[in-house]
């Protein structure tokens, strides 16, 4: 086991792991680490971690120092810069007549480069373009193309549920959404309803899907022919997150209600087996 500490590099971004250093860091600090884009300020998610060392990358990068005044304003300085340099590179895309729409700009912590980023609907060739920022601004240039989420993380907004993006709070990484997951849940596959500002399907599909598998999994199917203490019926509703199924019964057409247990006790389905 190895100890290290989490540092995220932006408010929702992803969590790398650093060798504290025997450093006394605490939750929320700030601090100076070296990564492969030079030094790098952060902010300390995570204290005093005990991991394997079969889950990081060795040897780990050791953090410089815990974040001064100084590099406080420092940072504070590229922010203002970073706004400057985005109004400039507006412009020259229009010079250039540029089919890209730029989404952010950013300072590296020692200002040894700036990174633009943008969409586009294709590939874009900006070699005028990047050379016209490297003699405005005098340092290394890169021009990063992100996708729709990417720039839905890094905008922000508030999501048809009325609250702020969850890509743009908390959601360290983005994990595979599909329509599949709607079905499951019973939501309308009406893209408007179940796509995010961005226009991909929401995130938040994700959430619950484990419960519902799991769930599903257990359940007879809808349309399944089955036997009950009532008679012999079809299962016509299922409610996975409730965990309920409705079955109609060939006698009388009635209506009747189960719940897992009750299905479980029936013997109409087994005892889920734990691992």
């Amino acid at each position: 086991m190895i100890e290290v500490i989490g540092v995220r590099f932006k408010e929702a971004g992803k969590i790398y792991y650093f060798d504290p250093n025997d450093l006394d860091i605490t939750m929320d600090d700030y601090v100076i680490v070296e990564t492969v884009r030079g030094l790098e300020f952060g902010h300390v998610v995570i204290v005093n971690k005990q991991v394997d060392e079969d889950d990081v990358v060795l040897p780990l990068k050791k953090v410089e120092r815990i974040a001064n005044d100084e590099d406080i304003a420092n940072v504070r300085e590229n922010e203002q810069l970073a706004k400057k340099a985005m109004e400039v590179c507006v412009d020259k895309i229009k010079f250039h007549q540029l089919d890209m729409n730029l989404v952010d700009v950013e300072y590296t912590f020692d200002r040894s480069k700036v990174v633009f980023y943008f969409t586009a609907e294709g590939r874009i060739d900006f070699r005028d373009l990047v050379k016209d920022l490297a003699s405005q601004f005098k340092t290394r240039i890169e021009l990063r193309q992100i996708g729709v989420r990417d720039e839905a993380k890094l905008l922000g907004g508030i999501g048809p549920c009325g609250r702020m993006l969850c890509c743009s709070t908390f959601l360290g990484d983005f994990e595979p959404v599909s329509i599949k997951m709607a079905k499951d849940q019973s939501l309308s596959l009406n893209p408007a309803k179940i796509s995010g500002l961005c226009g991909r399907l929401m995130c938040c599909l994700k959430y619950e899907n484990d419960h519902y598998e799991d769930t599903k999994k257990q359940l007879p199917d809808m349309g399944k022919e089955i036997s009950t203490t009532y008679g012999e019926g079809k299962v016509v509703g299922l409610n996975l997150l409730e965990e309920l199924i409705q079955v109609e019964l060939h006698e009388d057409e009635t209506i009747i209600e189960y719940t897992i247990d009750e299905l479980i006790d029936e013997n109409i389905i087994s005892v889920p087996v734990t691992e």
